[in-house]
């Protein structure tokens, strides 16, 4: 599933008690907006230097299918985004904010593009418009604290309900205000004009544009100019290469993570499991930087090896959500640029003798040679104990990083025919093929372990009491069985996870979380779990903790 910064409130909760029901909008406790808040709209006319229309990039296409599969909840897709006006610097009048607002639109030609939507059947196009008039939501609050509080209630608000995508500007903006000042202002934004990159790219340029009058030169490239490359000869090249990996990766993988239905299905039937965890934040640090990977692998390839060994396979396949952002003039494009890659991870062969040697690594994507065996499914559903197994956990980093890599560089190309390969090789098989299992690091960078020596004795059963879980969010309908969040909350990281709850009932998505802890925590004090363990970890992790 492509990137979807999830602003549904229950996310950003705190914890709810795991035998409790969820919360289903909204944020539970905190402080409580003021009764005295009032809206009123004012418009703004921006002005851009073009107009034009364009076929969708690659990365709106895989949002916009995402969308479709997703829809009538396709607000779980919108990102939302509060920026704080009255903790520095001098205060903000309405006039200023209000016009930082208009130059913020003016800037971004995504903040001034529809979708066109296709008469028959097809494809729809992005349509830039040059001018128009953006409606601001502006909301009086009594003082600071309550601002703070309304600026809360108000993005979830806004963040409640889809855009209309042909007719509505991609973005919703809202001003607080305490007296005669703006304290803060809000921002909600359609998954077709951002990605959550995008979205701290608009948060900084407007910070800009309301203290320094200017957010410095303009992007080094547009939407409208990324779609007309991406459409062209080279670069479907570039999408044919890619596509050879995902080929590949499919034919090595089960056609699916979760194949068996194993519970009765709870309604609403998405459940968000949500753990926060310092413990989890200092370990992951510690064995990213004793086995030289990134922190961002750790995590991948605790997820990657938890769902394999809880569904019987040999070899997991996850489906990593990628920025796509190497390349310079991309790097302040204000889009929707991230794609799912495919991290393919056999764990027999990477935790073996071959992979410590590095003779087990593939050379990479290329281009099929027609059939390849095995012809259908490799292995047969229903959890059993893969054979093969031997090592540790973090014998699966170095072959876990390279195919991770792997991954990333495979994650541009054209969404109509990624849907095609699925469609054959499905049609091939006899069966879905899909991992349906995605995951999602939205940190836009990794923290630096604080130097000093690895934690010993009593600190990470001290650091383990500050965790905390609970249920803080469902929806009716998501396009995939599991999906894996990664945010920081403080000094500890917040890990989601929203599932299928037919395939994974709450209190397996509670285990798996908790088994995510424990298995990294314990990788990180020197005691890796052998590979033959993470079924009966999955089982036992959490065990009374709350």
């Amino acid at each position: 599933m492509p990137e979807g910064t999830v602003t549904v409130a229950g996310l950003r909760a705190g914890s709810v008690p795991a035998d409790t029901e969820p919360e289903k909008a909204g944020t539970p406790g905190g402080p409580v907006p003021s009764g005295a808040c009032s809206d009123t709209r004012r418009e703004i006319a921006f002005h851009g230097e073009r107009s034009g229309r364009a076929p969708l990039t690659w990365g709106q296409r895989a949002i916009w299918h995402a969308i479709r599969r997703t829809a009538p909840n396709d607000h779980y897709f919108n990102i939302g985004r509060v920026l704080p006006l009255a903790d520095r610097g001098r205060p903000v009048t309405v006039p200023e904010a209000l016009g930082a607002l208009t130059r913020l639109t003016e800037r971004h030609e995504s903040l001034r593009t529809r979708l066109l939507l296709p008469a028959l059947d097809g494809e729809p196009a992005q349509s830039l418009a040059d001018a128009g008039t953006l409606s601001v939501t502006m909301t009086r609050a009594a003082g600071l604290p309550e601002a703070a509080a309304e600026a809360e209630a108000l993005l979830g608000r806004l963040s409640a309900t889809r855009f209309d995508y042909a007719a509505e500007w991609p973005v919703r903006a809202a001003l607080i205000t305490v007296g005669d000042r703006v304290t803060h202002a809000v921002l909600v934004l359609c998954h077709l004009a951002a990605d959550g990159h995008a979205a701290e790219i608009l948060v900084r340029d407007l910070r800009l544009l309301v203290r320094r009058g200017s957010a410095g030169p303009p992007p080094a490239t547009t939407p409208l100019d990324l779609a007309r490359d991406q459409h062209a000869a080279a670069g479907r090249r570039r999408g044919a290469a890619a596509l050879a990996h995902w080929e590949a990766g499919y034919r090595a993988a089960p056609p699916t993570m979760f194949p068996d239905l194993c519970a009765q299905p709870r309604t609403p039937r998405f459940w968000t499991g949500r753990l926060v965890s310092p413990a989890l934040a200092r370990a992951v640090g510690t064995v990213a930087a004793t086995h030289r990977v990134s922190g961002s692998t750790v995590l991948l390839t605790a997820s990657a090896a938890l769902v394999a060994a809880g569904e019987g396979h040999r070899t997991a396949a996850v489906m990593p959500i990628v920025g796509n952002r190497t390349a310079g003039a991309l790097r302040d494009l204000v889009s929707t640029l991230s794609q799912d890659g495919l991290f393919v991870l056999d764990l027999a062969e990477a935790s073996g003798p071959r992979a410590a040697s590095g003779l087990a690594e593939p050379h990479g994507p290329t281009e099929p040679h027609g059939p390849m065996e095995p012809s259908g499914p490799m292995e047969p559903s229903g959890p059993t104990e893969p054979s093969g197994l031997a090592g540790t956990f973090t014998d699966l980093l170095p072959a876990a990083y390279r195919s991770a890599l792997r991954a990333y560089r495979a994650a541009v190309y054209d969404p109509v025919e990624w849907d095609a390969l699925g469609e054959r090789l499905s049609a091939e098989y006899g069966t879905d093929v899909h991992p349906y299992c995605c995951f999602n690091d939205m940190r836009l960078v990794e923290r630096a372990l604080p130097e000093g020596p690895r934690a010993t004795g009593a600190e990470p059963a001290e650091a383990r009491r500050r965790t905390t879980f609970g249920f803080p969010a469902t929806q009716d309908r998501v396009a995939c069985r599991y999906c894996l969040h990664v945010t920081e909350e403080g000094d500890a990281l917040a890990v989601s996870l929203t599932a299928d709850t037919a395939y994974l009932p709450p209190e397996a998505i509670r285990a798996h979380l908790y088994a995510m802890e424990e298995l990294i925590v314990a990788s990180a004090a020197g005691t890796p779990p052998p590979l033959t363990e993470l079924r009966t970890l999955l089982v036992a992790a959490g065990g009374d903790r709350p």
